[in-house]
């Protein structure tokens, strides 16, 4: 398999389905997004973390690529006219955000209440998880930009504003792991 095709040289791709766009596309930047998010995650899973988490994200980086999957998909060319599947595209399910949450919820029991924001920093893997919660968002707001014009699978939706969360207390959980200092924003008295 060759990783050049040339036939991105003036400036389109293909989605899944053969549909020719341009690169700026939403689709695109929806998927890109998405894509840039999955190598932070890798970035995150490469430090000094505890294996447990490690696991979790190697599975959230696959559910990325299904997700991605999804979003690459011509919507047109993925069913057809009866709503038979054409393309075998794999699903976001409920219980890919089911585990997220569980996730949250174990990894909160053990941290203390949060009574202020906290500024991104503190340590360079929790400042990883920061970035990562950030390009999930921006993940999360280009697809639902894209929904507005082509509806996306509310699960796809719903997983990306769930992992958004869970790399926020991934991000408080490794700051206690690595004794970072967590720092609140407290609001200057005007």
């Amino acid at each position: 398999m060759k990783i050049y095709t040339k036939t991105g040289d003036a400036g389109t791709t293909a989605l899944f389905g053969g549909t020719r766009v341009p690169k700026h596309n939403m689709r695109i930047e929806s998927y890109g997004t998405v894509d840039e998010l999955n190598s932070y995650l890798g970035l995150i899973r490469t430090q000094e973390i505890d294996q447990h988490s490690k696991e979790i994200l190697i599975h959230i980086q696959d559910r990325l690529f299904t997700l991605g999957a999804i979003l690459a998909t011509d919507p047109a060319k993925a069913k057809l006219k009866s709503g038979k599947e054409r393309l075998n595209i794999p699903r976001i399910e409920k219980e890919d955000i089911e585990l997220l949450e569980k996730e949250m919820d174990l990894m909160n029991d053990s941290l203390p209440p949060m009574t202020h924001f906290i500024l991104p920093g503190g340590n360079s893997t929790v400042s990883y998880c920061h970035i990562a919660r950030t390009v999930c968002r921006r993940a999360e707001r280009r697809t639902t930009l894209l929904n507005e014009n082509e509806p996306i699978n509310e699960q796809v939706l719903m997983y990306l504003n769930r992992l958004s969360d869970y790399l926020f207390v991934l991000a408080r959980k490794l700051s206690k792991d690595l004794n970072a200092e967590e720092t609140q924003w407290i609001p200057k008295k005007l």
